[in-house]
C-alpha cells in the first residue's frame, strides 16, 4: 500500500497520496482536497506547492546542488558547451557527435530573422530599454512565423523551439545596436552560437570582428549557468501562459516580461550597482558595517540566494571565469578591485560564513559582463537569451504532460460579502 497523508478538516479525516520523485522531498497530492473538504490550501508565492512534474532540472538548495537531466552544473559548465546543454535540456540525453553537429547546423541556419522584423525595431524610441524591445519583438514573432504556432503539431513545436533558441541572440544584439545607433549585423554561419552573438553585438560593418576565445568561453559558461533553474517565476509564467494553449512565441514573451522584474532577472545589475556605490576598496568596511546593522536598509546584493542555503554551485565556475576575463582583457576599474576584495572578505568573515552570505552567480556575472563591455541595461537581456532554452524545454514538457490543465490558482477572499446596490443619489 502506498504511503498517504491524513488531513483532518471539520472533524473528518481525509487521506491523500504521497508522491515521491527520483530525488528531493515527497509531495502530497491534494488534487481532490476541494472536492472532499470544500477547502483550498493557502500558499502565497506557491513556495510549498509543486505545480507540475518535470524531468528537466533538480535543485537542492540546502546542499547547493543543481542538476540538468542528472548532470551537475559544474561538470556541464567546465566540460560542455551551450549548444550541447541546449540539446540535453530539449531531448533528455547528451548528444552524440553526429547529433550535436546536426543540431548545431539547424540552430545556425535559423539565426536570421525576417527582414521586415528589422523595420519593427524602428518603431521604438532610441532610448527604449532593451528588455522592452525584446518583449515586443519576441511577442511579434508569432506574426512572422505562422507555420510554427500549432502547438498540437509535434513538428511545428520542434521548429518553433529551434527558431526561438536561434533567433534570440540576433534579437538581443539588434536591441543593443538599436540603442546605440549602430547598424544591425547579419549572423555569420561560420561562427559558434556564442561567437556569433558577440560579433553581432560588438562588431561593425567597417571592419572585421575577431572573437576573443577567452571572452567567448566566458559568455558560453554564463549561458550554460543561466539555461534553466527549475520552476522559478519566469518559467512558471511560461508554463501558465502555455497552459491556455497560447503559441510558443507569446509564452516566451510572457517569460521575458516576468524576468524583467528586479527581484528576478535584475539581480546581477543590482549587484554591479552596489559595487559602484561602494566605489573603492577602502570603503568596503563601511558598507559591511551597514549590512550588519539591522536598522540600515542597505543590503549586500549578489550574496546569498533565495533557493541556495549553501554556496551557489554556479558561482564556483564563475569564480575562476571572472579572473580569466579580467586577466585577459586587462581592464582597470575600481569596481573590479572592490568585487575581488569583497569576495575575499565574504569567504573569510565569520559574519558572512554564519549567515551563509556567499557570492552567488549574479555577483560574478555582473562583473564579467561589465568587463566585456555590456551596459547594465543588457544584463537581463543576456539572461533571457540564455534562459530561452529552459523556457522552451519546460514549455514542450508541459504540452505533452497528460496531467496538464489550464492554470487556475485559488484565493482566500477577504473583500466585502454580498451587498445591495445603492443608487448614486443615496450614497
Amino acid at each position: 500500500m502506498s504511503e498517504t497523508a491524513t488531513l483532518a478538516v471539520n472533524g473528518k479525516d481525509n487521506d491523500y497520496p504521497v508522491m515521491s520523485g527520483t530525488v528531493g522531498p515527497d509531495v502530497i497530492d491534494i488534487r481532490k482536497l476541494y472536492a472532499q473538504t470544500g477547502a483550498f490550501t493557502y500558499d502565497p508565492g506557491f513556495t510549498s506547492t509543486a505545480s507540475c512534474k518535470s524531468d528537466i532540472t533538480y535543485i537542492d538548495g540546502d546542499e547547493g546542488v543543481l542538476l540538468h537531466r542528472g548532470y551537475t552544473i559544474g561538470e556541464l559548465a567546465e566540460q560542455s558547451n551551450f549548444m550541447e546543454v541546449c540539446y540535453l535540456l530539449l531531448n533528455g540525453e547528451l548528444p552524440t557527435a553526429d547529433e550535436l553537429d546536426t543540431f548545431t547546423h539547424t540552430i545556425t541556419r535559423h539565426t536570421m530573422v525576417h527582414e521586415q522584423l528589422a523595420t519593427f525595431f524602428r518603431g521604438f524610441r532610441r532610448d527604449a530599454h532593451p528588455m522592452a524591445i525584446m518583449c515586443g519583438v519576441v511577442g511579434a514573432l508569432s506574426a512572422f512565423y505562422h507555420d510554427s504556432t500549432d502547438i498540437h503539431d509535434p513538428a511545428q513545436r520542434v521548429i518553433a523551439s529551434h527558431r526561438l533558441i536561434a533567433k534570440m541572440p540576433t534579437i538581443a544584439a539588434m536591441a543593443y545596436k538599436y540603442s546605440v545607433g549602430q547598424p544591425f549585423l547579419y549572423p555569420d554561419n561560420s561562427l559558434s552560437y556564442t561567437g556569433n552573438f558577440l560579433r553581432m553585438t560588438f562588431g561593425v560593418p567597417a571592419e572585421p570582428y575577431v572573437v576573443n576565445p577567452v571572452v567567448e568561453k566566458a559568455m558560453d559558461r554564463i549561458f550554460i549557468l543561466h539555461a534553466d533553474h527549475e520552476q522559478n517565476a519566469s518559467t512558471s509564467t511560461v508554463r501558465l501562459a502555455g497552459s491556455s494553449g497560447a503559441n510558443p512565441f507569446a509564452c516566451i514573451a510572457a517569460g521575458i516580461a516576468c524576468l524583467w522584474g528586479p527581484a528576478h532577472g535584475g539581480a546581477n545589475e543590482a549587484a554591479l550597482n552596489m559595487l559602484r556605490e561602494i566605489g573603492t576598496v577602502d570603503r568596503i568596511p563601511e558598507f559591511i558595517a551597514r549590512a550588519k546593522d539591522k536598522n540600515d536598509p542597505f543590503r549586500l546584493m549578489g550574496f546569498g540566494h533565495r533557493v541556495y542555503k549553501n554556496y551557489d554551485p554556479r558561482a564556483t565556475v564563475m569564480q575562476t571565469t571572472v579572473k580569466e576575463v579580467l586577466g585577459e582583457l586587462g581592464v582597470t576599474d575600481p569596481v573590479f578591485d572592490v568585487a575581488i576584495e569583497l569576495e575575499r572578505l565574504a569567504l573569510s568573515d565569520p559574519y558572512f560564513i554564519e549567515k551563509k552570505l556567499f557570492p552567488n552567480v549574479d555577483f560574478y556575472s555582473g562583473v564579467i559582463l561589465s568587463a566585456i563591455g555590456f551596459p547594465t541595461s543588457m544584463f537581463t537581456v543576456l539572461f533571457a537569451l540564455a534562459r530561452t532554452v529552459g523556457w522552451v524545454a519546460q514549455w514542450n514538457e508541459m504540452i505533452t504532460d497528460p496531467d496538464q490543465k489550464i492554470g487556475r490558482p485559488r484565493q482566500l477572499y477577504s473583500g466585502a460579502a454580498q451587498r445591495d446596490y445603492a443608487p448614486i443619489g443615496t450614497r
